[in-house]
């Protein structure tokens, strides 16, 4: 009887020269996603006052636009 007799259907369809990894906790890149994370908050609070001034703005000019009709 071969190896590839005793092998499962998944251990069949799963071909690797390196052996599988156990699943573990990654700190180092979660706190890389953490610190970017920081960066863009830091980053896009300051923007955000602007952001809501040109939203407001634009629906009250569209709301203008649409009360005021078609063009002739």
């Amino acid at each position: 009887m071969s190896e590839d007799d005793s092998l499962s259907l998944a251990q069949k369809a799963y071909h690797t020269v390196t052996p599988g990894s156990r699943m573990r906790p990654d700190s180092e890149m979660d706190s890389i996603g953490w610190t970017m994370l920081l960066i863009l908050v830091v980053l896009l609070v300051p923007f955000l006052p602007f952001i809501a001034i040109v939203y407001v703005l634009s629906k009250v000019f569209g709301y203008l636009n649409a009360q005021r009709g078609p063009n002739p």
